[in-house]
């Protein structure tokens, strides 16, 4: 409370920065474990629990988004790291969040397709460039043009290769369609 405002300012940045590097830090040793030997505690897990949880989670974290979820009847249920899960989900939402203009209408949907899980984040947004589309799921890949971070978002550009990590130790994959209005990512487990 005593520093001068310009000192203020500079210990705040400082504070902010080293904040980021933490997150930064801790995501590349993620990657790194995931590389090497990944190690997940897969049990039967119910994925429905966890989809909610996530969209509880970015509906208290940006009220500027519309956030919607859509479900079957009957919970699904499938082998995984439930805490590993509930991180992909969480990534994909904070990537429409950051990605994506307030009033963005993001739906995250749940389905059982045959002997899999399909989660889907789905959003009208100002979809994915199609310069970066085939590398979005590469590390430091960031998008810089028509789906804009919007201001005061951070990213490392390890959101998505996150996800697509830790599908790929659940022997799951991740896709992406995208245009102008119209952008889903797609998480395809095998199911129970």
């Amino acid at each position: 409370d005593d520093l001068p405002e310009p000192v203020a300012h500079a210990v705040s940045r400082i504070e902010s920065e080293s904040k980021r590097m933490s997150v930064l830090v801790e995501d590349l040793l993620l990657l790194a474990r995931l590389d090497s030997e990944p190690t997940l505690d897969i049990v039967t897990t119910d994925i429905t629990a966890v989809v909610r949880d996530a969209v509880s989670d970015a509906r208290a974290a940006s009220t500027d988004h519309h956030w919607y979820l859509d479900l079957p009847e009957e919970p699904v249920v499938a082998p995984g790291d439930r805490n590993r899960l509930l991180q992909v989900v969480t990534n994909l939402l904070a990537n429409a969040r950051t990605h994506t203009p307030p009033g963005t209408r993001v739906t995250t949907s749940l389905r059982v397709v045959g002997p899999e899980v399909w989660i889907q984040v789905s959003d009208n947004g100002p979809g994915v460039p199609a310069e970066i589309r085939d590398t979005v799921f590469e590390r430091f890949t960031r998008a810089e043009a028509s789906r804009v971070r919007h201001q005061g978002a951070s990213s490392t550009g390890l959101g998505l290769a996150i996800v697509a990590a830790v599908v790929a130790a659940h022997a799951g994959s991740v896709g992406l369609t995208s245009e102008p209005g119209a952008t889903t990512f797609t998480v395809r487990l095998p199911g129970a």
